[in-house]
């Protein structure tokens, strides 16, 4: 209790505040996106209590959230709104099974879930949300809805109307000309785009090791060493798709800065196309800079607010000389707009005016812009929202199937990352303890750690939660500066043993080719 914030985890920190608004015995408790910054396991923790705590003291609690599968876990009922209406409501199961205003049938099919089909093709929301400031007296979702009928735009807003026991819908359409609209619709299947994976190998990454020292005082004496990579090795083909997925602090976005040579790795090598690259100075990796991009978390902070968008997507072109002329410059950044679906009209633009998606776009093509042979992907998506994430999702399916580029995806959503991946990377504590085909990984993951992080994601599916078995991990993350003797993992796990608690254990090669790094899985 004596402690500062900046002392605690990030689920420790939500936790206070979970205590301050039950501090006064409220009959109602508001979680405003209580859970959006937090890890799937901490976000499982907490919701779990805020359950529980629901039920033992009679308190009701309203869910804000982008997240689809938090609803389905954990609400009663659903209200959804848009543009500052409600526009349907129903308890949760009759919600996800029966959808009937246009935006709610939108949302669903823009996400991705666990239970997918891996070759689903994600359908987004086309437009943009109306501005708020000039509202049309007629129903607000009329410019985006692809049930539209002519009549919407001459009937005024329409109200909550029941069309079910609990059911409320405010639509002008009738749920036979919604049915009827979507039989029309469902003709034209849009296919996922073929992939082609080579047998080359892109990126090899073999035993990395990265430490930071922790210092203190006015000399700047050394106190101790971050361990934030030990030991990691994995490889991308060509044409691959890797998803890396771990907690917040497991090492995912430092092994990016080593790969991109942001930072340079104390051990361990970094092969790109057969060249170690982990060691070499700055001067020598000129041609690397070309071949390996990066695509940020932010869409807003990672472009430069004084450049315009042309300047911004021809920057690589210009400092690698890759264009002769102004004209072949010119044709080639609108070629990037157009390939990434932006209008070239618009690269006199400076970012402030774009939206979040177009934004994110303009970071994918000036990622483009030099033909790299791998882009890595740090949380690409988590700042757009549900409907912009599906826009971007298949538009780096469309580009890696056009391209065959690598791509190293980095997400803290599963789902997310099960869509797009075609094998799995799991870190815990700056190590990979599970790398596993992506099908294989989900229907049976092997390590603990893996099978946690698993079944804390809630899926957009009620009947599929109804029969999920929860795994809770209820300790906390161990400091990077005071792990586990043994595995890291130890103290959090279930099946751990003595031998655990003071044993690293090594990396074991399944039969399947997955890899893990657990005793379970000893050959003896």
């Amino acid at each position: 209790a004596g402690r500062y914030p900046h002392e605690f985890s990030g689920g420790m920190r939500q936790r206070i505040m979970i205590a301050i608004a039950l501090a006064g015995d409220p009959d109602v408790l508001i979680a405003d996106e209580a859970t959006t910054a937090l890890d799937v396991t901490i976000q499982a923790q907490l919701l779990e209590m805020l359950r529980d705590l629901a039920r033992e003291r009679g308190v009701a609690i309203i869910i804000v959230t982008h997240n689809m599968g938090v609803v389905a876990r954990y609400a009663d009922r659903i209200y959804v709104m848009y543009s500052g209406s409600m526009v349907e409501t129903a308890p949760t199961r009759e919600l996800f099974k029966n959808p009937e205003h246009p935006y709610t049938r939108g949302l669903l099919a823009a996400i991705p879930r666990l239970n997918d089909p891996k070759n689903r093709v994600l359908v987004p929301i086309e437009g943009l949300l109306p501005d708020a400031s000039c509202r049309a007296p007629y129903c607000a979702f009329y410019e985006r809805c692809k049930y539209r009928s002519p009549r919407c735009a001459e009937l005024p807003q329409p109200k909550l109307t029941e069309t079910a026991p609990g059911h409320f819908t405010a639509c002008c359409l009738t749920p036979q000309e919604r049915e009827a609209r979507e039989r029309a619709m469902a003709e034209a299947v849009h296919a996922a785009p073929s992939k082609h994976i080579g047998s080359e190998t892109c990126l090899e990454v073999r035993g990395v090791t990265k430490r930071f020292a922790v210092r203190s005082g006015m000399f700047q004496r050394k106190i101790g060493e971050v361990h934030a990579l030990e030991n990691v090795s994995f490889s991308v083909r060509r044409g691959e798709t890797i998803g890396l997925v771990g907690e917040s602090g497991c090492g995912k976005s430092t092994l990016a800065r080593c790969i991109m040579r942001a930072c340079e790795p104390d051990d361990g090598q970094i092969l790109f196309n057969g060249r170690d690259i982990a060691h070499e100075k700055e001067r020598a990796l000129r041609d690397v800079r070309r071949d390996v991009a990066m695509v940020f978390q932010d869409p807003f902070s990672s472009l430069d607010p004084r450049q315009t968008a042309e300047s911004i997507v021809g920057e690589s072109l210009r400092i690698h000389r890759l264009c002769g002329s102004e004209q072949a410059y010119s044709a080639r950044v609108d070629e990037l707009f157009r390939l990434v679906e932006l209008d070239p009209e618009l690269k006199k633009r400076v970012p402030h005016e774009f939206s979040g998606g177009q934004r994110q776009r303009l970071g994918i093509a000036r990622a483009l812009a030099s033909n790299p042979k791998l882009i890595i992907c740090d949380e690409p998506i988590s700042a757009l929202d549900v409907s912009v994430q599906a826009q971007i999702i298949n538009l780096l399916e469309r580009i890696q199937s056009e391209l065959a580029v690598s791509y190293l995806f980095i997400a803290h959503d599963l789902a997310v990352v099960r869509h797009i991946s075609d094998r799995i990377v799991v870190m815990y504590l700056g190590m990979a303890v599970e790398i596993a085909d992506c099908e294989a990984l989900y229907s049976k993951p092997l390590h603990p750690y893996t099978q946690a992080l698993l079944a804390a994601v809630p899926t957009a599916d009620p009947e599929a939660e109804v029969g999920r078995e929860a795994l809770r991990l209820d300790s906390e993350i161990p400091s990077v500066m005071d792990r586990p003797k043994g595995c890291p993992f130890s103290n959090r796990c279930p099946a751990a043993t003595d031998r655990c608690r003071t044993e690293r254990p090594d990396t074991y090669r399944m039969d399947d080719g997955r890899q893990v790094a657990c005793f379970l899985y000893e050959r003896r």
